[in-house]
C-alpha cells in the first residue's frame, strides 16, 4: 500500500491521536527501529517523535532513523509538529507558524553521511510545496496561521536562558524549540520532503516574566493539537489529491 504522507507528532499532539484503534508499523533502519501507526483509511503514517508516553528527551530522539525510515517507505511528504517558545511579542501563545527557515544551535552535528563527503543544499530546509499546502489547508479549515518563521533549534532538554534568547533574537530567530532543526537536516539529507507546523506554547525565557515548566507547555498544546492535525491531514490531501 502506497503511503499518502506521514505526520511526526511532537509534544502534546501524540496524545491527541487515538493510536489504539490504528494499525502498528515497525520500520527497521540502520539507525534503529521506528514505531508508527497508520491513521484511519487515509494511508497516513503517524510517528510519535518522543515515543510512547513521551519517554525520549529531544537529544535522544532518533532523527536519522526517522529520516531513513521515510526514505525506505518511498519518501512520502512528511509534516511535523513542534511546540515552541516565541521570540516575538507579536507571536503570542496559541499562534501557529508554518516555519520557513532554521538556525541550528543544538551542537548535535547530526548527519546521514558519517563516512561520505556529501554537502547537502539547505537553501530550503522546509519544502516550499509542503509549506504552501499547509497554508492552503489552514485557509480551507478556517484556522489562522503565520506564513513564515525562523525555527531556532536548541539542544535541550533544559529551557534556554534569557541571554540565549536575546542572542537568538538578534540572530533572526522567531521561535525556539529542541527537535525540528535536527529533523529538518536529516530529512533534507535523506531526500524526504519535509515541513513543520509549529505551535507557540509560551513566550521564551526573559520575555514572559515567569518560569517555564514542561507541564504548562503540554497543557498549552491541548487546545491546538486538534487544529494542527486537521491542517496536516488536509494538507496531505491537497498534495496527494482528495480521494
Amino acid at each position: 500500500m502506497e503511503l499518502r504522507g506521514a505526520i511526526i507528532g511532537g509534544t502534546g499532539v501524540s496524545s491527541a491521536v487515538s493510536l489504539e484503534a490504528t494499525s502498528p508499523v515497525l520500520a527497521p533502519t540502520p539507525f534503529g527501529i521506528v514505531r508508527a501507526r497508520l491513521l484511519r483509511e487515509k494511508r497516513v503514517l503517524f510517528v510519535a517523535r518522543h515515543g510512547l508516553n513521551h519517554r525520549l528527551p529531544p537529544h535522544r530522539v532518533a532523527y536519522r532513523a526517522l529520516a531513513a525510515a521515510m526514505q525506505d517507505l518511498g519518501s512520502p511528504p512528511v509534516l511535523s509538529t513542534g511546540a515552541v517558545g516565541s521570540l516575538r511579542e507579536d507571536l503570542p501563545p496559541g499562534s501557529l507558524v508554518v516555519c520557513s527557515d532554521a538556525l541550528d544551535f543544538s551542537g548535535r552535528n547530526l548527519t546521514m553521511f558519517e563516512r561520505d563527503v556529501v554537502h547537502s543544499d539547505m537553501s530550503a530546509p522546509f519544502d516550499p510545496s509542503l509549506r504552501r499546502a499547509l497554508l492552503s489547508a489552514a485557509r480551507r479549515e478556517g484556522i489562522e496561521v503565520t506564513d513564515g518563521g525562523v525555527y531556532v533549534c536548541a539542544n535541550g532538554p533544559r529551557y534556554e536562558t534569557p541571554a540565549e534568547i536575546a542572542f537568538y533574537r538578534s540572530a533572526g530567530g522567531d521561535v525556539v524549540g529542541m527537535t525540528v532543526g535536527s529533523e529538518a537536516i536529516a530529512m533534507r539529507e535523506a531526500g524526504v520532503p519535509y515541513a513543520c507546523l509549529a505551535a507557540v506554547t509560551n513566550l521564551a525565557a526573559g520575555l514572559g516574566g515567569s518560569p517555564l515548566e514542561h507541564e504548562e507547555v503540554s497543557q498549552a498544546m491541548t487546545p491546538l493539537a486538534d487544529k494542527m492535525l486537521r491542517i496536516m491531514l488536509a494538507a496531505i490531501d491537497e498534495v496527494c489529491g482528495d480521494v
